[in-house]
């Protein structure tokens, strides 16, 4: 505990007593979040809080990290992508433009800092992928950094989501013995994003923008990579696991768009966050819920791995069934609502 805490408690106090600073270069700049139909908040808002957590991740490193060629390739990755989004966050670009962005921090982590998933262990057989390593792996960077993105919807959901994920990892390390690259970059990014989320939550006062969200998946998608050397289906699953809301609530997305006609890329009013909305609740209550939920994945997590395999199971077939539930219930994958209107105009009909 003596080693860990000052690695979480710096990084959180710069990046608290940074965030006023960043805020106010924000409207400086006009990078400014302007509500419209589709989103909830009612006021312009700064959006450049990405740039807080990426300096209190740089301080942490430069007092606790190691110089090497993988961190390098962290380090001029994530510069990358935090500058896509700090554009992105003063004058909207492109999805072509962004997503640019997005790859080519995700081809430094693999093609400079050897960030690679060769292969698995699973069920007694070792799974090779090959050259479909690269290509694997740029996929799954890329998916972390939109799942993040996509979630980041509701004052503290994507801070406080990305934070239970670093906590879990970080207890899993420390349970395990581990004291890499992995070990250290989440408990610096745990005070980080702790430290802007007591000004993100609800009410928030800032938001982290595309410069937060974007460079958030990008540290995820690297500290799963840094333990999956030599991955078994364990370690391959289980962050992902961590990650179950963000990812469903992304493929959700997919799926509905691709049933409506739509570009997976069109911005919509349909993920888990308003849904939620759409049955009552406060911002503040819909960001519990989700946090509970996730907390639980990550419960199951933990116990899987360090615990009781069986069950972790359990738990969650438990948390799937819940999740099946709230699909079948809501307008987060189709339109319910719509179907039933036309189930009684065919039987009017008849």
């Amino acid at each position: 505990m003596l080693e860990i805490m000052p690695m979480i408690i710096i990084p959180f106090l710069f990046t608290l007593f940074f965030v006023p600073i960043v805020r106010d270069i924000a409207f400086h700049v006009g990078a400014l979040d302007i509500p419209n139909a589709r989103k909830v908040h009612k006021e312009p808002m700064p959006r450049l809080g990405g740039l807080a957590i990426f300096l209190g991740f740089l301080l942490g490193y430069m007092l606790y990290g190691t110089h090497s060629a993988q961190m390098n390739s962290i380090l001029i990755g994530s510069f990358v992508i935090v500058l896509t989004g700090i554009l992105d966050d003063i004058k909207p670009l492109k999805a072509s433009v962004k997503f640019a962005g997005q790859l080519v921090a995700a081809c430094i982590l693999v093609f400079y800092g050897n960030f690679l998933m060769t292969n698995v262990t699973a069920f007694g057989l070792d799974i090779s992928f090959g050259p479909f390593s690269y290509l694997l792996t740029l996929f799954f960077i890329l998916g972390c950094i939109n799942c993040i993105n996509l979630i980041d919807g509701l004052d503290g959901l994507a801070g406080g989501i990305s934070s239970i994920y670093f906590l879990t990892i970080g207890i899993i390390a420390v349970m395990q013995g581990s004291t890499g690259l992995d070990y250290i970059l989440t408990f610096i990014m745990l005070g980080s994003t702790l430290g802007f989320l007591v000004h993100n939550f609800n009410p928030a006062t800032i938001f982290m923008g595309d410069s937060g969200s974007m460079f958030l998946g990008f540290i995820i998608a690297t500290i799963a990579l840094l333990g999956f050397k030599n991955v078994t289906l364990t370690s391959l699953i289980i962050p992902l696991l961590i990650l179950a809301i963000p990812i469903l609530d992304t493929l959700f997305a997919i799926i509905r768009r691709i049933l409506k006609g739509e570009s997976i890329s069109t911005p919509d009013k349909f993920h888990i966050h308003h849904q939620l909305l759409k049955r009552n609740f406060s911002q503040r209550q819909t960001v519990l819920i989700i946090y509970v939920i996730n907390l639980l994945f990550a419960f199951a997590s933990i116990v899987y791995v360090l615990k009781d395999a069986n069950l972790g199971y359990i738990i969650y077939g438990i948390l799937l069934i819940i999740v099946t539930l709230f699909v079948a219930k809501t307008n987060v994958v189709y339109d319910t609502e719509k179907i039933k209107k036309k189930f009684h105009f065919r039987k009017k009909e008849k």
